[in-house]
């Protein structure tokens, strides 16, 4: 059932002392009935407010029908959840609430051992504090006020990808590292049906024994095969020599994914946030900094933490155990981070709490940094503001996908109609009895298509996007940025729109560099080998986004090298004039204002 403001709501029962004759108002969609009009009118009105959360999607902003026609479809999809995964995942669920108290100044887990009254029938608690395998630690004894119960943490998608990439040694298919198939009792012999059939080790044992006869035999049909199978050969494509890799980042390199996360999720929910854009470079410069209260990861922080607060969700909760004031400020700012911290419970954030506690976030370390940023940007991607943000885009992405569909037909359909006037009139200079008709018939057919023509131009002018533009409105509503794919070794390659640099991401994600330059690109996809199944869709994909990739990288090239001479006049003039630090464009950071800020 929906929920009113994120709280159950119960409907109301019929009323007992009702006569079978007596006229009521009945509330269509809920059933409810009453006696009273003024009650049924101030019910429907509610009903109509959209102050409604589907329970199911979690979209908020609905009215009650439509929450109950979200629940209906969000349960649909919920039943596409493949069968062998029901199980564990509500096991996964049942019950997941932990116990935390208060410990050295930070939340830990813990269970009661005894109740302890005192003198004065005040309650006490002793715990015991839970270690590494739910193994008791220590003990102590504690007020009530120092307990907190919450919601256990649960798996989120990309906390899974991490574990998945750390946990196997190929992906292609998946293959777990020898000693977690041992101690978690996983069998290591490859399935039958990927043994006997056409499936990857078959292929391998294959050329590991010297017959590559499959491999010929697919090679010989142009069918793409494993890139890794694919041995240079005299008349094979001549491929040109891939680029090095520029890998000059001012973070560490093990934590390249987790600045460019945080950054994409910023720049792709800036006006959720009341985040104004700022460049990947002023992000990178920002988190190195040792300064304590840069603006711009202030109101980065702010604004991640109000976004959380306006959910209502746990760290709301926890907050409101603290009697905190719900304003982020300059100076509260870090106050409300060592409280993110605490719910978090990590121990890898542990030394940072009492640093950060101390006033001194800017000693923090980098990668540190980054991962609370990374754990931030994970919350709020919870969030019911963002869910229905992505669900507004997906319905975008799927009108705009309908609208290219349609105009593909059209066009076809135009061609053909086209093709159709051309034979015709062909045909009636070579049958000259026939002439007339056919050259009316003819007329007739391309007055049509034109006809056709100027309806879809009048609905696109409607719908304010030219058919040529559809791909750019596309991709302005993706829901994230997603990897153009993988070359035979499997490494990644990102491009983001806001970033004039194509990202090249190692397989096993603990590596990272970027090419800058367009010759880089063009060496790149001369570098691809089409025969191989990754290579090739990659291939396809690079294609398909070349000038909107080869002009960024353009762009920025520019904006480098315009940047590099205003450092320069800023060192020259500095040796006359003691300049300030902030005129140098490599510390714009610095002067980060966010314009989108609400008070």
């Amino acid at each position: 059932m929906p929920l009113l403001k994120r709280r159950p709501f119960l409907l109301l029962d019929p009323p007992k002392d009702l006569n079978p004759d007596e006229k009521v108002f009945q509330v269509r969609f809920t059933n409810e009935i009453f006696q009273d009009y003024q009650e049924y009118l101030n019910r429907v009105n509610l009903y109509r407010e959209r102050v409604w959360t589907c329970k199911v999607s979690g979209k908020s902003k609905l009215t009650y029908e439509e929450a109950l026609v979200s629940e209906h479809h969000a349960a649909e999809k919920a039943q596409q959840l493949s069968r062998e995964l029901i199980a564990p995942v509500l096991h996964m669920i049942q019950y997941r609430l932990e116990l935390n108290g208060r410990k050295d100044g930070s939340l830990s887990a813990c269970k009661i051992l005894k109740v302890i009254i005192d003198s004065g029938n005040t309650k006490m608690y002793e715990v015991g504090w839970i270690g590494q395998d739910n193994a008791v630690t220590n003990t102590s004894v504690v007020q009530a006020d120092d307990l907190v119960i919450r919601k256990k943490a649960h798996a989120s998608r990309s906390m899974l990808k991490i574990y998945i990439r750390e946990s196997t040694s190929q992906n292609s298919p998946w293959i777990i590292h020898a000693n977690l198939a041992k101690k978690y009792g996983i069998r290591t012999e490859p399935p039958k049906d990927l043994l006997n059939g056409q499936g990857l080790p078959k292929l391998r044992s294959g050329l590991e024994n010297g017959t590559t006869d499959d491999v010929r035999k697919k090679l010989k049909k142009g069918e793409p095969i494993d890139d890794l199978l694919l041995k240079p050969t005299a008349d094979g494509p001549s491929l040109s020599k891939r680029r090095p890799l520029s890998t000059d980042f001012r973070v560490p390199v093990d934590s390249v994914g987790d600045l460019l996360m945080v950054w994409d999720f910023c720049m792709s929910y800036g006006r959720i946030l009341c985040l104004s854009p700022f460049s990947l470079s002023d992000l990178e410069n920002a988190i190195c900094h040792k300064e304590s209260n840069l603006v711009l990861l202030v109101e980065l922080h702010a604004a991640l933490f109000h976004l959380l607060i306006k959910d209502g969700g746990g760290y709301f909760t926890f907050l409101q155990n603290k009697r905190r004031k719900l304003k982020v400020t300059l100076v509260t700012w870090a106050e409300y981070l060592c409280d993110f911290l605490e719910m978090t419970s990590k121990e890898e954030f542990s030394s940072s709490l009492s640093t950060v506690r101390r006033g001194h976030y800017g000693l923090v370390h980098t990668a540190v940094k980054l991962k609370i940023l990374w754990e931030l940007v994970d919350e709020a991607i919870t969030t019911s503001a963002v869910r229905q943000n992505i669900d507004e885009k997906i319905d975008q992405q799927q009108a705009i996908a309908a609208s290219k569909r349609e105009v593909a037909s059209k066009k076809k359909q135009e061609q053909k109609l086209t093709m159709e006037g051309v034979t015709e009139k062909e045909m009636s200079q070579t049958d000259a009895a026939q002439n007339v008709n056919e050259s009316v018939n003819g007329e007739v057919v391309d007055k049509e298509g034109k006809e056709k023509k100027n309806i879809y131009a009048n609905k696109m002018g409607e719908g304010k996007v030219h058919p040529r533009h559809l791909g750019t409105e596309m991709e302005k509503q993706s829901v994230q940025s997603n990897s153009l794919g993988k070359d035979r070794y499997y490494n990644r390659y990102w491009f983001f729109r806001h970033e004039g640099r194509l990202f090249v991401e190692s397989a096993d994600s603990k590596e990272w560099g970027y090419y800058s330059t367009k010759e880089e690109l063009d060496a790149l996809i001369g570098s691809l080998n089409v025969k191989g199944i990754r290579e090739r869709a990659l291939k396809r994909q690079l294609d398909k986004l070349y000038y909107t990739i080869s002009n960024a990288l353009v762009k920025r090239m520019k904006d480098v090298t315009h940047k590099m001479l205003l450092e320069e006049a800023a060192l020259r003039r500095s040796s006359r004039v003691q300049a300030q630090s902030k005129d140098n464009p490599s510390m714009s950071f610095l002067k980060y204002v966010n314009k989108w800020k609400q008070n």
